[in-house]
Formats: structure tokens, sequence, C-alpha cells
């Protein structure tokens, strides 16, 4: 049985087995699709390719095999692919000509983001002032996750072509609390009083070695810096139990912790 299609001014006539064939080879090929894409993830886990590059992969390799299965089942009405491909093309340069290289470029920019590794899957990092874990790197965006629970999706050029911060990329951090002391009092007590309580903490590792510093004479205080290395994983964690910490010691200790004031004087007239 022939049956007529009109679409948009034009007329096609095909017989319903050919319609039958176009959407078996759609769901054929969906589900092909799929498979390869479930067996080369299985593939990667097995080898050393880091999982950001090879989502990146992957998620190329399937869209590709999308467009392919798609030109697969319209050919069955007769309809030259060849002319379609090429048309794509055409279209493609017209695009890029008239001012959409930014497509382009974040392709490009997501294949070397993908082969350098500046971050990876998992790993906390800035990107342009953004802070948040890296949850995906697509084709044309990298997608972080903020503290508060928040999806930024950045465009590749962007991620690419800004600073990266990785604070997680190593196994150790150093944690660093400043803390300001009276010029009355005694600013090697204060050291050593600070020291004391790095060396009891049980999260500060023992080598690198730490240390209490003089970083400043302010306006109104000696400024110090508690600077203690600990396992990445545990970097927040110790830096307030640090910065608690160091109060609540001086306080017990009478190590005066000083704060800008100011003196008002009013004259009367």
């Amino acid at each position: 049985m022939i049956q007529t299609l009109s679409l948009m001014g034009y007329s096609l006539s095909f017989e319903i087995m050919t319609l039958v064939k176009f959407f078996l080879i759609l769901i054929f090929g969906y589900i092909s699709v799929r498979t390869i894409k479930t067996v080369l993830k299985r593939g990667v886990k097995k080898s050393k390719i880091p999982e950001l590059v090879s989502e990146f992969v992957i998620h190329l390799i399937s869209s590709l095999l999308y467009v392919l299965v798609l030109l697969l089942a319209v050919g069955v009405f007769g309809i030259e692919t060849g002319p379609i491909i090429l048309g794509l093309s055409a279209s493609i340069g017209l695009i890029l000509g008239f001012g959409f290289q930014d497509t382009l470029t974040n392709l490009t920019s997501g294949i070397w983001i993908a082969v350098m590794r500046p971050l990876d899957k998992d790993e906390v990092v800035q990107v342009g002032g953004i802070t948040g874990k890296v949850v995906e790197l697509g084709i044309m965006a990298t997608k972080l996750l903020t503290p508060d629970n928040v999806v930024i999706t950045i465009p590749n050029k962007l991620v690419w072509g800004s600073p990266i911060t990785n604070y997680t990329r190593m196994d150790l951090r150093r944690v660093d609390v400043a803390v300001g002391v009276s010029y009355s009092g005694s600013v090697q007590d204060a050291i050593s009083s600070a020291m004391e309580l790095i060396l009891s903490h049980n999260l500060v590792l023992k080598d690198p070695t730490p240390a209490v510093i003089v970083t400043e004479l302010g306006n109104s205080s000696v400024n110090l810096q508690l600077r203690a290395w600990t396992k990445t994983e545990d970097y927040w964690k110790l830096k307030s139990e640090l910065t608690r910490g160091i109060y609540e010691k001086y306080k017990k200790e009478g190590i005066e912790i000083p704060f800008p004031q100011m003196d008002v004087h009013i004259h009367k007239y």
C-alpha cells in the first residue's frame, strides 16, 4: 500500500513497510548506540583513562552515532543522504562564518581540557571566580556544583581561557590562620602558645613542619600567622578548629587580641 505525505508543500510517497523500516532503524539504532555507550564505559573503567576524559569522548562518539542512525533511517525513503551531509557541512560553515565561532571554540576547548586535565571530576576548583566541585565536562560546557548546592554551567572556552585553581589535586594543603596580638604583650609567648596549639592537634602533620610567623606590624596589633599542614580532605575542619582554638587559648592565657578602636572627642563651642 502506498501512502502520500504532504509536508510544507512537498509530497512524499512511500509504502507502509518503508515507514515500519524507518521506525525500526530508529529503535534498533537507539538501542545499539546505548549498548555501545555501556560497553565503552565498562571498558574505560578497566583502563587508566581519566573519568573526565572518557566521559567527554563517549559523549562525542554517541552524538556522532545518533546522527548516523538518523541518516540511515531517512535513507529508507530513497532520499540521498550524501547531499544532506554536504548541506549540513555547508550550513555549519555558514553559521560559523556569520559569527557563531563560539561553538567550535567551546568544542576545541573541551578537547584540550580533556587532554591536559587541569581539572578532573569530583575535584574542587575555582574558575573565573566561581568555586565548586566538577560534576561534568561536556562537549560544549563544564558544570560545577557550588558549596551551597547550585549547579553552574560554564562554556568550555571560558574554562580553558581562565586561570584554574585546583584545591584538591594535591594530597596535602597548608592551613593558614591569621591572628593579631597586642603590642604591650609578649610576642614570643603568643608564638609559643600558638605552636603548642598546633602541635597538640591530631590532624596536623609533623612533616612538613608547622610554624608560627610574624607577618606584619599592624596599626593596632602584631599580626601572626599559624601555618599547619594537613591532608586535603581535612583542610576545612582543621582551619575551623585552629581558628576557634587560638581564640579560646589566648583568652584563657590572658593574651590580648586587640581590635581597631576609634576615640571620638566632642568639643562644645
